[in-house]
C-alpha cells in the first residue's frame, strides 16, 4: 500500500485509471487463453514432482487445484497463501500432509529457480541502462554461490548418518530433490514447462503493453518486463500489486520511457493476471459446496 500510495503521489491517478480503460474483450480473451496454457503447464510440473515423490496426482485435478491456488494468491496478502492451501489440502487428500507440502515446495522452488536463471541470463544478454552489467554479474555470482552452498549442505547430509533434526531434514530434502527434481523422467519436463510458463508471463505483459499503447520493440521491453516479474517474487504484495508497479514505473523511467506508461502497463497486467485466475474462484466455490470425501489411501512409501 505504501508503494502504491507513493506512485499515486508522484504520478497521479491517471495511470491507474488508464490501465482500466484500455482493457477490452480481446485483451481479456488473450489473457484467459495464455493463463489457461500457463496453468496447465504449471499443474503438469506439479504432477511430475509429485509422482517423483510417490504421490499419484491426476492432471485434471491438479489443474483445478492450481487454479484455486492462483486465485487465492491473487486475492490474499503475500502471494503464497494459495500455494500453502494447495499443499496442505493435497497432503490431506493423499493421506500424507508432509509429503504433499514438500511436493508443492519443490514445484514452486523449481519454477522460481528456472525463472531467476532465465531472467538473469536475458538481462545479461540484452544490455539495458537499468541495471549495470557488473551488478548483474555480482547477482549471478551470488545465486551460484547460494546454489553451491545448498548443494554442499545436501551432500553433507547424505553422507552423514546422524540423528539430529537438521541432519534428518537435510537428508529428507536431498532424497526429495533427487527423486522429485533430478530424476531422469522428471527434470526435462520441469525445464520445458517452466520455460514455457515464463514465455506465457512475458506474452501477457506484452499484451498489456500493446493495450496500453506502447510501441517499443519486444527486445527493449523484455528486460523491463523481467524486472517487474522478478519484483513479484517478493512476498510483500497482494497478487503482485505494489512491488510490480513500483519497479515497472522505475524501470521505464530509467530506460528513457514514460514512468506513467510503465505504471499503466503494470496495472493492465495486474488486472489481466487477476482475470486469468478467476476460474479458481469457481473451483473454490464448487469445492466448498461438494460433500466432504474420505481421505485417499496413503501415498506410496518412499
Amino acid at each position: 500500500m505504501a508503494i502504491l500510495g507513493a506512485l499515486v503521489w508522484r504520478l497521479g491517478t491517471g495511470a491507474f485509471l488508464d490501465g482500466l480503460y484500455v482493457i477490452d474483450g480481446s485483451t481479456l480473451l488473450a489473457a484467459l487463453g495464455i493463463g489457461l496454457l500457463t496453468t496447465v503447464l504449471s499443474a503438469w510440473r506439479w504432477c511430475l514432482v509429485a509422482r517423483g515423490l510417490g504421490i499419484q496426482l491426476p492432471l485434471r485435478g491438479a489443474v483445478a487445484d492450481y487454479y484455486r491456488a492462483l486465485f487465492l494468491n491473487a486475492a490474499l496478502p503475500g502471494g503464497i497463501l494459495g500455494d500453502v492451501h494447495r499443499a496442505v489440502r493435497n497432503g490431506r487428500d493423499t493421506g500424507d500432509v508432509g509429503r504433499g507440502v514438500r511436493a508443492v515446495v519443490l514445484e514452486r522452488s523449481a519454477g522460481t529457480a528456472v525463472f531467476v536463471v532465465v531472467g538473469l541470463s536475458v538481462l545479461l544478454v540484452l544490455p539495458s541502462p537499468i541495471v549495470p552489467r557488473n551488478q548483474l554479474v555480482q547477482i549471478a555470482a551470488a545465486v551460484v554461490l547460494a546454489a553451491a552452498v545448498t548443494g554442499g549442505l545436501v551432500a553433507w547430509a547424505r553422507r552423514r548418518q546422524g540423528a539430529s533434526l537438521v541432519t534428518r531434514a537435510l537428508g529428507t530434502a536431498a532424497a526429495d530433490i533427487r527423486r522429485g527434481l533430478l530424476a531422469r523422467h522428471v527434470w526435462p519436463g520441469i525445464l520445458v514447462s517452466s520455460a514455457l510458463v515464463i514465455a506465457g508471463h512475458l506474452a501477457t505483459f506484452l499484451v498489456a503493453a500493446r493495450a496500453a499503447g506502447s510501441t517499443a520493440s519486444f527486445a527493449r521491453l523484455a528486460p523491463l518486463m523481467l524486472l517487474a516479474l522478478l519484483a513479484m517474487l517478493l512476498p510483500l504484495n497482494v497478487g503482485g500489486w505494489g512491488p510490480r508497479e513500483g519497479v515497472t514505473a522505475w524501470a521505464f523511467g530509467a530506460a528513457g520511457l514514460s514512468p506513467s506508461l510503465g505504471l499503466t502497463i503494470a496495472v493492465v497486467y495486474g488486472v489481466l493476471a487477476f482475470a486469468a485466475s478467476l476460474p479458481g474462484a469457481a473451483v473454490l466455490v464448487v469445492r466448498w459446496l461438494r460433500p466432504a470425501t474420505p481421505p485417499a489411501e496413503q501415498a506410496t512409501p518412499a
